[in-house]
């Protein structure tokens, strides 16, 4: 079978053209996919359950109703995958802890139910980073997922499965969730697309977190391809305005289309360094080389850094932590085989130390030259009522702020990096955390954010001059072992603008297009082989 005509070399996009026209059937898509499944997953490791069984009888079923000429729109036919936090009904959503090991869901998540009655057939589940708080896709139940591009790094997290699995042509479309970069940094790892929605754009019920009750800053369902265009098209088809039947939240309007997005008319803002983790020379790279792909499109582009960027992200992780990770932590007690991955460790250490050995390990840090290390111990911890609601309001204020300047600027969209360095070796996300604030800050804010695939590390960009303290040594190691892994651009928008984003995104996509450092997936490197 040739690259033309194997269905896992495919885009969702071109996979549901050939559905339409009937060139290829479902069954054949979802055979090929689960074959790929079958060859690459001993060394990816990114699913947690494949559905072999059933996806067929649902190919089946569905080509059967084609032929009848009942075709219930461009995802009939079409396989997917779905990240393990979403509920499946009879399976467990366990986040890699073993007390969550027989928590059955009654019932799919209700994006999980619209991709089914959209005629999706599900191939299976993907892997996350345990309790999906960190970077990576590990956890004690099953196991670490590779990066197809390099199987000693991380695809990111805690989408990273989802990612790996898209990136690895194990499936052309994937469902994941996003509460601090979890849908964005794996796609910029892994060298696809990805998209955090407006918050509540999308239905979020039935989606499982380590952190319930916690309002301040949510989650977000969203959509994961292999390029924009495959994230436009389950966007439109998934619309908003029927998930607003399902959910209170979602607001009961439809989803513009992306393609009546005049992207010549854009006014396009953009930054390289969030002023938290200097980003790699890749990384700065990417979008610079993004905002030169929209300004040939006909853009007028401007570099514009939003206000007060450090004290929103430390305010991210004062809200998150206000309870002192009890939440979070009570979730890894318990259960046969209950085992806290190394790179949560030194975040329960943190979230949980008394009020005395915080301040005194504060200080210590201030005085060795650690000053984000100091804010970060300064930050976190318990809080009372009355604290956590100032952090709320801090937060909002923020927000606010943002959105004012980028209205001043009369900015659309707005170009940035999705991390500050490319993907990690595995468990380097430990002692880490601060490297993820250029994706955190938009979950704070609740604007929508994209991350498309631009270029590849250069070898000579594979190091990092004069780091000056224990986080920046950390990125120049993770720098040095970054040649030749994918690199992507954040592109945020304005809430309730995400077609917006997709237009931009698609844009970027389409100018770069046949650049030969530009990451293109599936990918199989010779680590997969055999």
């Amino acid at each position: 079978m040739s690259a033309s005509t194997d269905p896992t070399q495919l885009s969702a996009t071109v996979l549901a053209a050939l559905l339409a026209a009937r060139e290829v059937s479902s069954e054949e898509v979802t055979r090929a996919h689960l074959a790929r499944i079958d060859a690459l997953e001993p060394r990816i490791r990114a699913f947690t359950q494949v559905l072999h069984d059933e996806a067929l009888a649902a190919a089946r079923g569905l080509d059967d109703e084609r032929r009848r000429g009942d075709v219930r729109g461009p995802l009939h036919g079409l396989p997917v995958t779905v990240k393990e936090s979403l509920d499946m009904a009879g399976m467990a959503s366990t986040l890699g802890v073993a007390s969550r090991r027989d928590h059955r869901a009654v019932s799919d998540a209700a994006v999980t139910a619209l991709l089914r009655r959209a005629g999706a057939v599900i191939l299976g589940r993907t892997n996350v980073s345990q309790l999906l708080l960190y970077n990576e896709a590990r956890n004690p139940l099953f196991g670490q997922t590779a990066n197809p591009w390099s199987l000693e790094h991380s695809p990111g997290g805690s989408s990273g499965g989802e990612a790996a699995a898209i990136a690895a042509g194990m499936s052309p479309l994937g469902i994941g969730t996003d509460i601090g970069g979890s849908i964005r940094v794996p796609a910029h790892c892994c060298g696809i697309a990805g998209l955090k929605p407006t918050l509540d754009r999308w239905t979020n019920q039935g989606s499982n977190s380590a952190l319930l009750g916690q309002e301040a800053i949510r989650a977000q369902v969203g959509p994961m391809a292999r390029s924009a265009r495959d994230l436009a098209l389950v966007m439109s088809e998934l619309d908003p305005a029927t998930m607003a039947a399902l959910d209170v939240r979602v607001p009961p309007f439809p989803m513009a289309e992306p393609a009546g997005v005049e992207v010549n008319r854009l006014r396009v803002g953009f930054y390289c360094d969030d002023g938290m983790v200097p980003s790699s020379t890749a990384v700065a790279r990417t979008v610079v080389k993004a905002a030169s792909a929209l300004r040939a499109r006909g853009a007028t582009v401007v570099p514009f850094t939003p206000p007060g960027i450090p004290d929103a992200v430390y305010g991210y992780f004062a809200a998150l932590s206000a309870d002192g990770g009890a939440t979070a932590l009570a979730l890894t007690e318990g259960g046969e085989g209950a085992e806290v991955d190394v790179s949560l460790r030194s975040l329960r250490t943190m979230a949980t130390l008394p009020p005395v050995a915080r301040r005194l390990a504060a200080r210590v840090a201030g005085l060795a030259g650690e000053r984000r290390l100091q804010r970060l111990l300064d930050v976190t911890g318990p809080k009372s009522v009355s604290e956590l609601w100032r952090v709320t309001h801090a937060l909002r204020e923020a927000r606010a702020a943002i959105a004012s300047a980028m209205r001043a600027e009369a900015l659309d969209v707005l170009l940035c990096p999705p991390y500050a360095t490319p993907a990690l070796p595995h468990t380097a996300s430990r002692d880490f955390v601060l490297a993820g604030s250029p994706a955190m800050l938009w979950n704070l804010a609740q604007f929508p954010a994209g991350v498309v695939p631009v270029t590849r590390v250069r070898a000579d960009e594979a190091r990092r001059e004069r780091p000056r303290d224990r986080l920046e040594k950390r990125a120049a190691e993770v720098d040095a072992r970054s040649e030749g892994l994918p690199v992507g651009v954040q592109v945020v928008g304005f809430p309730f603008s995400d077609h917006v984003v997709l237009a931009a995104m698609v844009a970027i996509e389409d100018e770069l297009a046949g650049e030969p450092d530009r990451p293109v997936t599936p990918v199989a490197p010779p680590a997969l082989a055999g």
